[in-house]
This record gives structure tokens, sequence and C-alpha cells, in this order.
């Protein structure tokens, strides 16, 4: 489980640092890292603002 969690931990440093170097004008692989980075990021925000709405209709009723 720690392998698991150190590789998710050293994905999101890898990712934070290629968004970095693509703003600076990294390569093109750089580039590509980056957006893959950026929508992950977009997506998983875009599921955490649904998931808030929900709840937050639900315990109007309460």
């Amino acid at each position: 489980m720690i392998f698991l969690l150190l590789g998710v931990l050293a994905l999101a440093i890898g990712g934070c640092v290629s968004v970095v170097w693509a703003e600076r004008g990294g390569p093109r692989w750089v580039r590509a890292v980056a957006l893959v980075t950026r929508t992950a990021g977009e997506l998983l925000a875009g599921t955490r603002k649904k998931r808030g709405r929900t709840s937050n209709t639900a315990d109007d009723g309460d």
C-alpha cells in the first residue's frame, strides 16, 4: 500500500514539475504531460463541484 501511495505522490509531483517547465517553454513531451495534468485537475475539480452541489441540496431538507 505504501508503494502505491508513493507512486501516486511521484506522479503528482512530476505533473506539477511538468506544468511549471512547460510554462517556461519546455520540450514538446513536457507540454503534453502538462496538458494531461491540467486536464485531469480540471476533471477532478468538476467532479468535486458536482458532488458538492448534490450534498448541499440533500442537506437543505434537514
